[in-house]
């Protein structure tokens, strides 16, 4: 799909809101784990912001795909992706030296590469505007994975 607006409805409103809070949040994710280690934020400079920019960019790039490819195709969703889009604000944070925090073994366990516990682990931890959006979709895609499997004679 070339546009956002052949995307469903619930993708749609889903990327709307992601596009517009992405940037905020990995901003603000990055300043905090900083601070909480002990690192002045304001000296990171235009490294943030060329961060913020870039790991943004990205993510919605990889959220745009997934949400145009048909769901039963996906292999991730998008919370996955937000997971996954802590690489780079972690190596950021690693780069200019911040001490991650004590280790916490059930989150290492489950989220080894988020040293810095900076993950989302539901849609309002990256912004509380992307709840509705987030589960809309989700209950979107349960539902049109249902229709399918019905129509098919599989449920």
């Amino acid at each position: 799909m070339d546009s956002d607006a052949q995307l469903p409805e619930p993708a749609a409103d889903l990327l709307a809101v992601a596009t517009s809070v992405t940037p905020r949040w990995l901003r603000r994710i990055t300043t905090e784990a900083a601070t909480n280690g002990g690192v002045d934020a304001s000296a990171f400079g235009d490294d943030l912001d060329v961060l913020v920019r870039s790991a943004s960019s990205g993510l919605i790039d990889e959220l745009r795909r997934l949400l145009a490819t048909d769901v039963d195709d996906q292999r991730t969703n998008p919370l996955s992706l937000y997971r996954d889009a802590v690489a780079a604000p972690t190596g950021f944070l690693r780069s200019i030296g911040v001490p991650p925090p004590p280790p916490d073994h059930f989150a290492a366990e489950r989220f080894p590469d988020d040293v810095y516990r900076i993950g989302p682990a539901a849609w309002s931890d990256i912004d509380p505007s992307l709840h509705e959006p987030g589960l809309v979709w989700g209950a979107w895609k349960a539902m049109t994975v249902l229709r399918r499997r019905r129509d098919e004679g599989l449920r």
